[in-house]
């Protein structure tokens, strides 16, 4: 006579059932499925997740959370998912939880900063191992609420990290975005650009602020002259519609408009296409970051290398170590010169 397979259960399977179908105690089937480091007996881990298997038992991650003080997810919250700078930096931090046997959660804050309050508070109530923070917060008090909430997430034992500088006990990833901005300018400078207009984000956001700056260093000190700042997001959209407008009223051939991204600068390429203009050889264009799409388009989008994937991973590490080096170096920057930008005759 055969063996007959674990009789099904109405509803959703319980450990306990998983346990009666495999012949196991309770607590053996709770350390095969619920990641104990205590050792199991080959023999009996085999016949719990075939049990596991028959039965379409899932662990209950609410309940595990509970007990434990914290659950297997990392919570990522990022600014704007179908930009390609995030999904990028999303691939490293998945990459680093896979290793560690961790899942990942996504939130997007639409740039919203009391939408990241909200955010970061109902995370809480899952109970994340870690909290990356990688989209750019403005300073001032737009961001009210929001160290109260982090303060809460450590005090649960979750720990936080930061894409940027930040204060108080929060783990950062750093970017040199003012150093490296400031080195794109100066060869912009040495290509032979003396006029450059630059369009970044709103005032107070510290990416785009140091963007800005590090940019207007490097190329007024190479005998540059910044004609222009427009303000706009960091979206394609707001790059169209502010070049848009620059190209309407007086965009003289030979200038060179930096977009604070490279999501940004695409847009700046679309409205000086869509005028009539010529990218390069007419309106040098640069950008920031190094996305996928900036290498495809063309011409090529002269850029800063960022390693994105390498900064996502790197976030996950610091999430998840006991130990971190808060004085290790910033990730390593890299001016990438292409045909957005040909050297001035």
């Amino acid at each position: 006579m055969s063996e007959s397979a674990p009789a099904p259960t109405r509803g959703a399977a319980t450990l306990d059932d998983v346990a009666r179908a495999a012949g196991v105690s309770l607590a053996t089937a709770s350390r095969v499925l619920n990641g104990s480091t205590r050792k199991v007996a080959e023999s009996y881990r085999e016949r719990v997740e075939a049990a596991a298997e028959q039965l379409g038992y899932t662990a209950n991650l609410s309940a595990q959370a509970t007990a434990r003080g914290t659950s297997g997810i990392i919570a990522l919250l990022v600014a704007d998912i179908a930009d390609p700078y995030f999904g990028q930096l999303a691939s490293g931090v998945a990459r680093g939880a896979d290793e560690a046997g961790l899942i990942v959660t996504i939130a997007i804050t639409e740039r919203d900063p009391q939408r990241e309050v909200r955010l970061v508070r109902a995370l809480r109530g899952q109970r994340p191992r870690g909290l990356i923070l990688a989209a750019s917060r403005p300073d001032g008090p737009d961001a009210a609420g929001l160290q109260t909430e982090l303060d809460a997430f450590a005090g649960m034992g979750g720990r936080v990290v930061a894409l940027g500088p930040v204060g108080g006990d929060i783990r950062s990833v750093t970017i040199d975005n003012r150093g490296g901005s400031r080195a794109l300018g100066a060869e912009l400078a040495g290509l032979g650009y003396r006029e450059a207009v630059v369009i970044g984000a709103a005032e107070g956001i510290r990416t785009s602020d140091d963007r800005i700056a590090g940019f207007t260093e490097g190329f007024t000190s190479g005998g540059g002259t910044i004609r222009e700042v427009l303000r706009g997001a960091f979206t394609r959209d707001a790059g169209y519609a502010a070049a848009e407008d620059l190209v309407a009223r007086d965009l003289p051939s030979g200038t060179v408009v930096f977009g604070i991204s490279d999501v940004v600068a695409i847009g700046i390429m679309s409205a000086i296409r869509d005028a009539g203009r010529t990218v390069g050889g007419d309106v040098a264009v640069a950008g920031f970051d190094d996305i996928a799409t900036g290498r495809d388009i063309r011409p090529g989008l002269t850029t800063v290398r960022v390693p994105l994937e390498d900064l996502g991973y790197r976030a996950l590490h610091a999430a998840i170590e006991p130990e971190w080096d808060a004085a290790q170096p910033t990730a390593p920057l890299e001016v990438i010169v292409r045909g957005s930008t040909p050297p001035v005759r």
